[in-house]
């Protein structure tokens, strides 16, 4: 399901972190991002942030080349096929690895920040 990109409201946000799309942790948080920085409409998030390139190092890929697919891939189905013919699997379960040991605060910071939890 893509979402919508527009968070200048302040009450929708990109999905979350650490909910995985076939087995991608991170992967649809930054694609809602990316494609809300190219639209004008990322209001106070950031892209790519520290945590969308440490990621995306641990994929193998760069912000730029991330960016580059989102420009010409619009779904979720498509994004997820151009990321998984560039990143093998223990690139992913490396980036995945990160997020759940180094990062989990960093998780649980954002859901209460947008409501997913309490804060």
């Amino acid at each position: 399901m893509d979402m919508a990109t527009d968070f200048t409201s302040g009450t929708a946000f990109p999905r979350r972190g650490r909910d995985a799309y076939d087995g991608y942790l991170w992967i649809l948080r930054a694609f809602d991002k990316a494609r809300a920085a190219r639209a004008g409409t990322i209001h106070d998030y950031i892209y790519p942030c520290p945590m969308d390139l440490g990621v995306m190092e641990r994929w193998g890929i760069t912000s730029e080349e991330f960016d580059a697919a989102v420009a010409t891939h619009a779904t979720d189905p498509e994004i997820l096929d151009w990321l998984k013919a560039r990143v093998d699997d223990e690139h992913r379960d490396a980036a995945n690895h990160w997020l759940v040991t180094e990062k989990w605060s960093n998780l649980d910071r954002q859901d209460a920040e947008e409501g997913v939890v309490a804060a």
